[in-house]
């Protein structure tokens, strides 16, 4: 794999993950207690040994760049790297990225390198585990110039997706975005369910090819794709173009992949990892999520009732408290009798001194964490936040809030910013 570079796309704004990209960019969005979205290609590219990782981004990017620096180094010897290109100025032009396709296309003079064949383009905001090696096994054995990550779906999903249709060697040749009714489907890119049982998968009556955003170029096609037009964004226009002038191959997928776009998708994927039989599973030693290794201690729990969650490292949960169905992060501090159910706690980026404890008391400010009596119940809380004594916050679809709230509400979940405090006996 050591002719395959990987190029992982950062997103744009992020905005329908506001406001947990208000003060960082999307891959550097927290998952699952102590990971980050970026963890998630990166270590896949690790696990199938691709080592020369670039990603692209612009808004943000801080807290970003610390967490890149400060978890992926690599021997001095093997030539492995992940370096991050933010959208500059040059000689070529001045302006930030247009477009996922935009966004390579003015950074190409980075990836041809000597020896590099192959180009595999990521997103960032994507949660799947996937050996590359496989994709590149079947793009060679196709002679294809491109091939294209493919996932069996329902044609009730398909209207969410892009949607491609094979000829019986696996070409693609054509392509449909999200299609609106049966009718299209059936028309122009429906997938005989046999054709897909005949490769291994089972079809489960599944007679549409959804594209999960996973491109494997050959370098000297990606070249010309990206040269020879101004197109701006891969899955609209660049992957569309190629399938009417080169050979598109795709390759079947069919393990958990979840697309975390959205406050609703984030959320929802967070709590599929609580469940007995999670859809992913961050424990597969096989294949393992690589992430910033801290010094913390062990979680301490005195007296708590934890049903069904996930606590991450360094966290305090006090006497009396109950967490169901919750993803509790890094350095959480809950207090006594604290309720937590179906909510995601990012944690902290620091411990409190006893000094700055009894400082916060004094002035009669929350310290950092939930206080004693508190309830949350779908909700979102970032990183930092300092919640007082007998607050209650409780989400639904039928939640409304005053102008200019100290919370955010998306798609029916409350989502509480970072370094925000919530007064003692703050309701919602």
């Amino acid at each position: 794999m050591r002719n395959v570079l990987a190029v992982i796309l950062g997103g744009g704004k992020g905005t329908r993950l506001f406001p947990l990209t208000q003060l960082r960019s999307k891959p550097a969005v927290p998952l699952a207690g102590k990971y980050r979205l970026i963890d998630i290609p990166i270590s896949n590219c690790l696990n199938s040994e691709i080592n020369r990782i670039y990603l692209l981004t612009q808004f943000n990017s801080a807290s970003l760049h610390s967490h890149i620096r400060q978890t992926y180094r690599f021997d001095r010897f093997d030539g492995g790297f992940v370096e991050i290109l933010a959208a500059q100025q040059t000689m070529e032009g001045h302006n930030w990225y247009e477009g996922t396709a935009d966004a390579v296309r003015k950074n190409l003079r980075y990836f041809e390198q000597s020896g590099i064949e192959y180009v595999l383009i990521l997103s960032g905001d994507q949660l799947y585990r996937m050996d590359f090696a496989e994709m590149l096994e079947t793009h060679k054995k196709s002679g294809a110039h491109a091939s294209i990550a493919a996932l069996p779906v329902t044609r009730e999903a398909a209207r969410g997706f892009g949607i491609m249709r094979v000829d019986d060697t696996g070409r693609v040749r054509g392509f449909l975005e999200k299609p609106k009714c049966d009718e299209e489907i059936d028309k122009l890119v429906r997938t005989d369910p046999a054709w897909i049982d005949a490769r291994g998968i089972k079809s489960h009556g599944r007679d549409c090819l959804a594209s999960m955003g996973i491109y494997l170029f050959n370098m000297d096609t990606l070249v010309e794709l990206l040269s020879k037009s101004d197109y701006q964004d891969f899955g609209k226009e660049v992957f569309p173009m190629s399938i009417r002038t080169h050979n598109v191959h795709v390759h079947l997928f069919d393990g958990y992949w979840e697309d975390i776009g959205t406050i609703r998708s984030f959320y929802e994927a967070n709590l599929d990892l609580t469940l007995p039989n999670a859809p992913f599973k961050m424990e597969d030693q096989r294949f393992p999520i690589y992430t910033h290794a801290r010094s913390l201690p062990p979680t301490r729990c005195d007296g708590a009732h934890i049903k069904r969650s996930l606590i991450a490292d360094g966290c305090v949960i006090g006497e009396g408290s109950i967490i169901e169905n919750s993803v509790i992060g890094l350095r959480c501090k809950i207090g006594k009798n604290v309720t937590i159910a179906n909510s995601i706690l990012m944690g902290a980026d620091m411990y409190q001194t006893e000094e700055e404890v009894q400082s916060d008391i004094a002035k009669r400010i929350p310290i950092l964490g939930v206080g004693d009596g508190s309830m949350l119940d779908g909700v979102i809380v970032d990183k930092n936040c300092r919640i007082g004594e007998g607050v209650h916050v409780q989400g639904g679809e039928s939640c409304t809030v005053t102008e200019r709230p100290p919370v955010v509400i998306q798609d029916g979940i409350i989502v509480i910013p970072k370094e925000t405090t919530l007064p003692d006996g703050w309701r919602l």
